[in-house]
């Protein structure tokens, strides 16, 4: 079992295809491929959010709170088997500042951690941690999984500043039913074909050259939350059927 711990800005931008070749070009002078771009190629991320019945965890999000926090179990399979690791994840923002901690197991685990608190054998100290957080958190809100969400992703790190991070997102699919991660990865999407949704993962500023670049591709930075968009659209939905319901009545 493993342990990450993640503290920094994420700063989003929504560009279309145009824009995103531009400054792919400029993005290969100044970092790397990911490990997990293999040839430099994209990689998925599968991921299922957990929420409380009434959805209060990303309804609360969405009023931007100083605060916040959610939890979410994501593979880098699809479909993942019993005995593929995953990685369950606390997110909190406070402020401006994104904190994550995660600890990793078998999808197996997760399950069994999920649905009765059984938790997998370690002695690390960090990892108990986490738990500890994990439990604090699963007692405080009664959650269960609520939204699909997968991408295809591409992302760098910075040749001199390997703390500094460029994702590109592109085919976000959300769904709302058959929330497991062990189900093929299918859905409505909910950006563009052509878009990418650039997230700048930085501790402290983001370097010189690209404030340069953005500036000159006309690239500004978005407001823009994967599971909040697709709630959005889930809530858009529900009230044009409603709607709809009502004149049949």
């Amino acid at each position: 079992m493993a342990i990450n711990t993640f503290a920094r800005k994420e700063i989003k931008f929504l560009l279309n295809l145009e824009q995103y070749n531009n400054l792919i070009t400029e993005i290969d002078k100044y970092m790397n491929p990911d490990n997990f771009c293999v040839d430099g190629k994209e990689y998925g991320v599968y991921n299922i959010y957990y929420d409380t019945p009434d959805d209060f965890l990303i309804r609360e999000s969405l009023e931007k709170p100083y605060y916040k926090e959610k939890i979410r179990l994501r593979s880098y399979f699809s479909p993942a088997g019993e005995d593929d690791i995953v990685f369950l994840e606390i997110k909190k923002k406070i402020g401006g500042i994104v904190t994550k901690r995660r600890v990793t197991m078998t999808l197996s685990e997760a399950d069994d951690y999920l649905k009765s608190r059984k938790k997998p054998s370690t002695g690390k100290y960090i990892t108990k941690q986490v738990f500890s957080e994990l439990d604090a958190f699963l007692k405080n809100y009664k959650v269960t999984p609520k939204q699909y969400i997968s991408y295809q992703r591409r992302a760098f790190f910075g040749k001199d500043n390997h703390d500094f991070r460029l994702t590109f997102d592109r085919l976000i699919t959300e769904r709302r039913d058959n929330l497991s991660l062990a189900a093929p990865s299918y859905g409505t999407q909910i950006i563009g074909e052509n878009e990418r949704l650039m997230e700048v993962k930085v501790s402290d500023s983001i370097p010189d050259w690209l404030v340069r670049k953005l500036s000159e591709l006309r690239i500004y930075k978005t407001s823009f939350s994967k599971y909040g968009t697709a709630y959005s659209v889930y809530v858009k939905k529900k009230i044009i059927n409603e709607r709809s319901a009502n004149i049949y009545v």
